[in-house]
């Protein structure tokens, strides 16, 4: 086995970063976009010297609107697409565009955003043709050659037939399509031939935007810090497609499903529902899948996180139909072999080791392996009292709180929903004060620096933490559906004085060198 000893993830100096979801940005729209509004926050990055942007997965959500439940693991997410651009462009008038202006600029309202928005996106697919300039049109049909083969055409195939059976799962749709039936397939191709040519187009122009905007990121030093959840939804376009790659029978009901153990987010565990993989199947096709889709998420960003990266060496597998996530049993993953195709096909592996919850030695020694930096959380870290800040190894990202925990703020006070008891709590914000040296009405900045200061080349801090906002602005509780993934902050709430502190801030912890 090869043992690899530098990471290709991490910059050679110590840096900061921000961690703050697409659909978080300001504007107009009721959702965040990857246009003007994208761009600012990157000037604002870097006169906060900030120099890594983290975001969560951005394919099209489905179940409770989570990014890691993507309606496809290669699609982009169409409710990113900037609508002042298509405006600009004659796609869309801004009269149509005023119907989403009395949404909430404060969070995101899905219900409301999602289906609005998309009519807007289609009567701007339905006018490419006629308003697109041929060089435009070519790169359309560049797009479209190198990706409908490979995941495009089945995207919007599966949109089509999900919407013609009212939203709901492929598993409860007509036999034929869930075991796609060709002659089935090339009927709706057929009579929905437009519908689809609209779809693929939305996909285009997310994809240009993206580009534009990753382009202007890196030109202004900005490393974009993606996320890939390891697992994919059952309800995708990917398991539809290819529903060889999972351990699902014919009419693509799973056996066991995936989670974790009881941990600290929950006492039952938390219970996802994904498919698990055919690890199998991959290891007889090189792993050619998952090769292919970590090429597509490296097209789109510098760095990957892999989400849950624990199930690589071992997952835990919870039988379907199963209430929690108590009654499972681990599974061996595929390992070294995964990790090595994809370091074969494309030269590197630019990851970060999402390494939370149930850690094992065989777990870091895998992570260790391949330099693979890990994570180290100090809301997790500051709980324990045998914590040294000062034995942060290089090697990893160091985060005040990544989405899923509470701010910092309101992690440290608690809140109505926090699972610890007033005792747990109290102890832990002895300890926090004690290895920070801060104040209670200064913890967030406390232990922002104490991130900042630690030997991690690199350190992130969620956007919330920053600002100081309480558990009124957590972005996400695990193990609950419907409430997550809304929070929005405003241009106001990011203040010159608050740019001005944080830069000072990484300026004082060494974090604002040239790279």
């Amino acid at each position: 086995m090869t043992i690899h000893h530098d990471s290709d993830a991490l910059p050679r100096d110590r840096q900061a970063g921000v961690c703050l979801h697409i659909s978080s940005l300001p504007g107009h729209y009721g959702i965040g976009e990857i246009g003007d509004e994208a761009r600012r926050f990157v000037d604002e990055m870097v006169r906060m010297n900030l120099r890594v942007w983290q975001f969560l997965p951005t394919g099209p959500t489905g179940y409770g609107d989570s990014p890691y439940q993507p309606l496809s693991t290669f699609a982009g997410n169409e409710m990113f697409i900037e609508l002042a651009n298509l405006i600009r462009f004659g796609l869309v008038t801004s009269t149509e565009a005023d119907s989403l202006l009395k949404l909430s600029r404060k969070s995101v309202d899905f219900g409301a955003l999602i289906p609005k928005k998309l009519a807007l996106l289609e009567r701007a697919a339905s006018r490419f043709d006629s308003q697109a300039r041929s060089t435009t049109r070519g790169n359309y049909d560049s797009f479209v050659e190198k990706h409908n083969d490979a995941w495009l055409h089945d995207y919007a195939l599966f949109r089509i037939l999900k919407s013609k059976h009212g939203e709901k799962p492929w598993t409860e749709w007509e036999p034929k399509y869930v075991h796609r039936e060709a002659k089935a397939l090339k009927h709706i191709a057929d009579e929905f031939g437009r519908e689809i040519e609209y779809l693929k187009i939305i996909q285009f122009i997310f994809f240009r935007q993206w580009d534009q905007l990753k382009e202007y990121a890196n030109g202004r030093g900005v490393t974009m810090f993606g996320d890939m959840p390891i697992y994919i939804a059952l309800d995708s376009a990917d398991a539809w497609a290819n529903p060889e790659i999972l351990n699902i029978d014919n009419d693509g009901m799973p056996e066991s499903v995936a989670g974790v153990p009881p941990d600290y987010f929950s006492e039952d565990g938390q219970l996802w529902g994904n498919p698990l993989y055919d690890w199998d199947y991959h290891a007889k096709t090189g792993y050619e899948w998952w090769v292919s889709r970590f090429r597509q998420s490296l097209g789109l960003v510098d760095i990957v996180r892999i989400d849950h990266f624990r199930a690589l060496e071992a997952y835990w597998a919870i039988p379907f139909n199963s209430d929690t996530a108590r009654n499972g049993e681990w599974r061996l993953g595929p390992g070294d072999a995964l990790l090595e195709a994809i370091r074969s096909d494309l030269g590197k592996l630019p990851f970060v080791a999402e390494d939370l919850g149930y850690i094992t030695p065989e777990v870091d020694a895998l992570r260790d392996r391949h330099s693979l930096p890990g994570m180290r959380v100090l809301q997790f870290d500051l709980a324990d009292p045998h914590f040294d800040a000062g034995r942060i190894p290089e090697c990893s990202a160091c985060y005040t709180g990544t989405h899923d925990n509470d701010t910092t703020v309101g992690w440290f006070h608690g809140s109505p929903d926090d699972q610890r008891s007033a005792e747990e709590i109290r102890a832990t914000q002895r300890m926090a004060l004690e290895k920070t040296g801060g104040q209670e009405e200064s913890i967030h900045t406390d232990v922002i620096k104490l991130a900042l200061a630690s030997n991690a080349r690199l350190a992130i801090i969620p956007l919330q933490d920053f600002l100081g906002c309480g558990s009124e602005a957590r972005f996400n509780m695990p193990g609950t559906v419907g409430g997550n993934w809304r929070w929005r902050f405003r241009k106001q709430d990011l203040s010159r004085a608050t740019m001005d502190a944080v830069a000072l801030m990484v300026e004082e912890s060494g974090r604002a060198g040239g790279g």
